[in-house]
């Protein structure tokens, strides 16, 4: 009978016990959130573009249309040399100019008589989107196309039967190189004021990309589950950044906005994309070699668009051998050095986080996630808190100057405004005082001496989720 009440004693015990720990479920997404793709995508951050051509030949931006095939002549392709140097830059993936307004195809498409199959580089039987999409699987890269709809070869353009052309061509290459990860479509359209003017019939290109690479976003006006342009080609975004807009009208005022910046309450999950170019031109350009973005200025794009909740597309464009130039390559791999010592050493691994408020105070809830290097774990409040702050005590004096914050997108984009400060040894005072945060925020200032950092959450739509922060002394900066 004895043994009998201990054990009861003992059940009612371990129930009491269990029913004190948190239950506390997670909070629920807000508003519109990403899909599997559009979240893949963004996590990939930095991608090459390779504009390459009959322009690369002929000196050109802007192809006629009409140039011979046989301009284009790249005796010493090596696709395997791009996607080497992409590797060691750093880069996810390549985005290749597969056709741009002069029509000219890399591949031997059945659709237009101008292209790779009609010129005399390897006798007619060369396939770029072939060499370039192996060469990707081979060094673990993804492989995307963009495919200009302006067509000022094809015979068809300007009428409705272009239409059915464009999307068998898409079909091509959505069918015979596998894997795509992102389909860019140029908006440009027309030959001038007296020219063609083709309607194009954006839900078929649309479908067909959905139909053969369902994995694939698509860079456009007309889809509402793929991503947008940022509205410049100078690869910056915009201090405040949504990753949501309403969809566009070509050539308003309001088009031009959420471009930039998108829309806190955008009914659609688009997020943008900053594509800039290494050199001047796009096309590559033996008289640019000496005009390359200098390392200080990649980086400063690279925070102006990965830090501003974006994703950097450059262009990287080959040399007329079909290589990428050495001393582009050089450019790259000195990029990438300077990024891997910006971000070498996250000091926050090494400091006590402290927060607010804790979601149910609820240990997978705990602030200390969010220096543990894992983007799915994140720090959230209750859902009635929409102001909150996390303090990171370093227990001794720290030298910073860049500080990395991401939100956990999965559950929505949330935070309206936030504010940095620094301790001074006897009250905090303000470093910063910033809007958006979204997939990444990058800030950097001048080299700040403190023991501890405050990050005030001062606006949210809902209750604030952050899964990482990073606080870095980038040597560069010093």
């Amino acid at each position: 009978m004895k043994g009998s009440l201990i054990i009861l004693f003992l059940f009612c015990l371990c129930r009491q016990v269990y029913s004190q720990r948190p239950t506390s479920i997670p909070p629920s997404p807000y508003g519109v959130t990403p899909t599997a793709n559009q979240l893949r995508w963004q996590n990939m951050e930095y991608y090459m573009f390779a504009h390459f051509g009959p322009n690369t030949f002929t000196g050109k931006e802007w192809g006629s249309g009409r140039e011979n095939p046989d301009v284009f002549h790249p005796d010493h392709l090596d696709c395997r040399q791009w996607a080497r140097i992409a590797k060691a830059a750093g880069m996810k993936g390549i985005i290749l100019v597969a056709k741009h307004h002069d029509g000219f195809c890399l591949w031997p498409s059945r659709f237009s008589t101008h292209t790779v199959a009609y010129s005399s580089w390897r006798r007619g039987h060369g396939d770029v989107l072939k060499e370039l999409s192996k060469a990707c699987m081979e060094y673990g890269l993804k492989f995307g196309l963009y495919l200009s709809p302006w067509d000022r070869n094809n015979p068809a353009y300007g009428t409705p039967a272009y239409n059915q052309v464009f999307a068998g061509m898409l079909r091509e290459v959505l069918t015979h190189y596998g894997p795509v990860f992102e389909v860019w479509f140029d908006g440009a359209n027309g030959e001038g004021p007296n020219g063609k003017k083709q309607v194009y019939d954006w839900g078929l290109f649309d479908s067909t990309v959905k139909k053969y690479q369902p994995q694939a976003v698509i860079f456009n006006f007309s889809n509402r589950d793929g991503i947008r342009w940022v509205g410049n080609e100078h690869g910056y975004s915009t201090q405040t950044a949504w990753c949501r807009d309403n969809g566009f009208k070509a050539d308003s005022a309001e088009t031009g906005r959420q471009m930039a910046r998108g829309l806190e309450n955008g009914k659609y999950w688009r997020p943008s994309e900053s594509d800039v170019s290494i050199r001047p031109g796009w096309f590559y350009h033996p008289g640019q070699d000496s005009l390359l973005k200098s390392v200080r200025e990649l980086m400063a794009i690279y925070e102006g668009s990965v830090g501003r909740n974006s994703s950097l597309l450059l262009n990287v464009p080959p040399d007329q051998d079909g290589r990428i130039s050495p001393v582009d390559s050089a450019r790259l791999i000195q990029f990438r050095i300077a990024r891997d010592q910006a971000f070498a050493h996250n000091l926050a691994q090494n400091a006590r986080i402290t927060a607010s408020n804790i979601r149910g105070n609820d240990p997978k809830y705990s602030p200390g996630l969010l220096a543990d290097g894992n983007p799915a774990t994140y720090w959230t409040t209750d859902n009635q808190v929409h102001k909150a702050w996390v303090v990171l005590d370093f227990g001794h004096l720290i030298r910073f100057n860049t500080l990395v914050l991401m939100e956990y997108l999965p559950l929505g984009q949330r935070i309206r405004s936030f504010s940095v400060e620094t301790w001074n040894g006897k009250t905090y005072q303000l470093l910063d005082l910033e809007t958006t945060i979204g997939h990444k925020r990058i800030l950097t200032s001048s080299e700040q001496t403190t023991s501890k950092i405050r990050i005030r959450i001062l606006e949210a739509s809902a209750n604030p989720v952050l899964s990482e922060i990073g606080v870095y002394e980038d040597p560069a900066m010093k």
